[in-house]
């Protein structure tokens, strides 16, 4: 994948891939994927994101997460507990690079908290669109587990921060293939004119 793609060129050929290789991703390429999102926009500038990264080993910190959440429901025990909790933390070594993210919000008296939540879905997007143009496949995975508790904790992360994305990571296995999407035109309404104008 060319690094010379135009935004417009990399929004649209972006895929959620969920299957890819194993091999390692250069640290270089991490960073300029964390870059990227932290120049996503953010009201008042407060930059509330935070990033994770996990790689080898460090994926054992989202695969107990994952087990440990799994298993609190679960009426389970002995060696059937065991085999229940090592099949919930292979959820995290589906990629050679997971990037979690999460908001902690500003505690500034003017700031808004659905802004700062809004800030962070921006550097998300930022990120998958600079994986992308670096040849990368990823997926912005959510669900349950990630609003969890047990989650935050893994990231050490207080009451007030949220998680927002498991960003998972790799390059692909198969060939990436376009996407389809209906008419911008088909959900857009043109306003021209104001009340003033109308009268």
């Amino acid at each position: 994948m060319s690094t010379s793609l135009t935004v417009a060129e990399a929004i649209s050929a972006r895929r959620s891939i969920g299957k890819v290789q194993d091999t390692p991703v250069d640290k270089n390429i991490i960073e300029s994927i964390l870059e990227a999102g932290n120049w996503a926009p953010s009201h008042h500038c407060t930059e509330p994101w935070r990033f994770f990264v996990m790689t080898g080993n460090g994926r054992k910190v989202l695969a107990e997460a994952y087990a440990d959440i799994a298993c609190e429901g679960s009426d389970a025990a002995g060696d059937e507990l065991e085999t229940f909790r090592a099949k919930q933390g292979l959820k995290a070594y589906r990629a050679p690079l997971i990037i979690a993210v999460a908001v902690t919000p500003s505690e500034a008296a003017n700031v808004n908290r659905r802004e700062e939540l809004a800030a962070a879905h921006a550097a998300v997007q930022n990120m998958l669109l600079a994986a992308h143009a670096s040849g990368l496949a990823s997926i912005w995975r959510s669900g349950d587990p990630m609003y969890h508790p047990r989650m935050k904790s893994a990231f050490g992360l207080g009451d007030e921060s949220e998680m927002v994305a498991l960003i998972y990571l790799g390059y692909p296995v198969n060939p990436i293939h376009p996407g389809k999407r209906g008419s911008f035109e088909d959900k857009t309404v043109w306003i021209s004119e104001g009340p003033a104008d109308q009268a």
